[in-house]
């Protein structure tokens, strides 16, 4: 599958906002934002016109960056919470909150997203008691994920326990550091999340 392996602060910067894709790295002064805030490339400082069309594509991949989605699968998302009761755009998020590498780094037991992903593949998670390896795995209201017990003193997600003690976990979330483990309460209602993201851009961009 298909996979940006280029730096992850050149996303930011083109977004021209932190998308916290490296963890502790954008909390610091390393950050690329913090550094140099304009796009990458020769023509990165440059004043454009953004057209509407610009910036509904700008918005949708934002937003696929941020949970790193490829192209293929957000529209497979998109069109499935078009299909959902209520709004299009609350049901995009809600979907893509619901994915289990981003409930995994709500949860706090990874510093970033691609960093759940790779805990995820290498087996140290289980959902409901069962071993899930998959991270689009969907998760629902009601649902426990934890780590495994063999992978309870694996160091990233000791270390990122530590991190996420002083950030706090989201109010839909029941986080239990101590046994490694975390049930989601509910999916996230649109005001619980604070990303700054224009769905109705996006419902725009694929209704054309």
């Amino acid at each position: 599958m298909a996979r940006y392996r280029g730096a992850a602060c050149r996303l930011c910067r083109r977004e021209r906002m932190k998308l916290f894709l490296k963890g502790d790295r954008c909390y610091s002064d390393k950050c690329g934002i913090e550094r140099r805030n304009y796009p990458p490339g020769q023509h990165g400082q440059r004043r454009t016109k953004v057209t509407e069309y610009g910036r509904q594509l700008r918005e949708k991949q934002k937003v696929r960056r941020i949970y790193g989605v490829q192209e293929k699968q957000f529209r497979s998302y998109f069109a499935e919470a078009d299909r959902r009761k209520g709004v299009t755009g609350t049901n995009l998020m809600q979907i893509l909150e619901s994915r289990l590498d981003n409930m995994v780094y709500r949860m706090g037991f990874a510093n970033s997203r691609t960093e759940a992903r790779q805990l995820i593949r290498h087996g140290h998670f289980q959902v409901n008691t069962r071993r899930v390896d998959i991270p689009s795995y969907l998760t629902r209201a009601g649902d426990e994920v934890a780590v495994r017990e063999k992978s309870q003193k694996v160091t990233a997600i000791v270390g990122a326990l530590e991190n996420q003690a002083s950030r706090g976990a989201p109010k839909w979330l029941e986080v239990d550091a101590t046994a490694f483990k975390a049930s989601v309460k509910e999916l996230p209602a649109r005001e619980d999340l604070t990303m700054p993201v224009e769905e109705h851009l996006i419902v725009e961009l694929y209704s054309k």
